[in-house]
């Protein structure tokens, strides 16, 4: 469990396929300290089991199923992931609750500022589109953030700076897979509707 507050920004060292499980290796910082081989990180919003955490590089195998349902098997070397360590009981929860199971890849359609602020219209399956609520959470790359409209088959979320500088979010723009969760509250309420 995460609450979609990123700790860092990691960058691949290095992708490699052994069979059907590819090996992600994440140079880190903050997201290797005290982390142990079996603990869940967040990677993009992706829960990972750490397999190693050797001279701050922490390494992740990955699943076809995995692959074909984040952006994870998008990654090369050089590209920065979105890194945060599961919650430990009694610390703050500043976002959201943030399972780490992604729903659907979205399409960031547009990215532009409105006034002062800078929004991004993403793109998720049509289907998905009744998980999303206006002004509930939504974890985008693993970020916690608000939804501040929707409109057919397109959210819209708003990114202060910080959030920009810190995230991959400053890197992103149209046509960029990102990974969508939907808050757990959403789901269940759209379930038992």
């Amino acid at each position: 469990m995460f609450s979609g507050i990123i700790e860092e920004l990691g960058r691949v060292k290095n992708v490699s396929r052994r069979g059907n499980v590819t090996l992600l290796q994440i140079e880190a910082d903050k997201a290797c300290l005290d982390t142990g081989v079996g603990e869940s990180i967040s990677v993009n919003g992706a829960c990972l089991t750490v397999v190693r955490n050797e001279n701050k590089i922490l390494s992740f195998e990955a699943i076809p199923e995995t692959l074909k349902t984040t952006n994870l098997g998008f990654l090369r070397n050089q590209d920065k992931v979105n890194l945060e360590r599961s919650l430990k009981a009694g610390d703050r929860i500043s976002g959201h609750f943030v399972t780490g199971h992604v729903d659907c890849l979205g399409v960031i359609r547009n990215k532009h500022y409105k006034g002062a602020n800078l929004s991004f219209e993403i793109a998720v399956p049509g289907q998905c589109m009744r998980y999303v609520l206006p002004k509930g959470s939504i974890s985008v790359d693993g970020i916690s953030l608000t939804v501040a409209d929707k409109r057919g088959a397109t959210l819209c979320v708003y990114v202060i700076p910080h959030t920009l500088k810190n995230t991959t979010l400053g890197f992103k723009g149209p046509s960029d897979k990102v990974n969508i969760e939907f808050d757990i509250l959403a789901k269940k309420t759209s379930a038992a509707a």
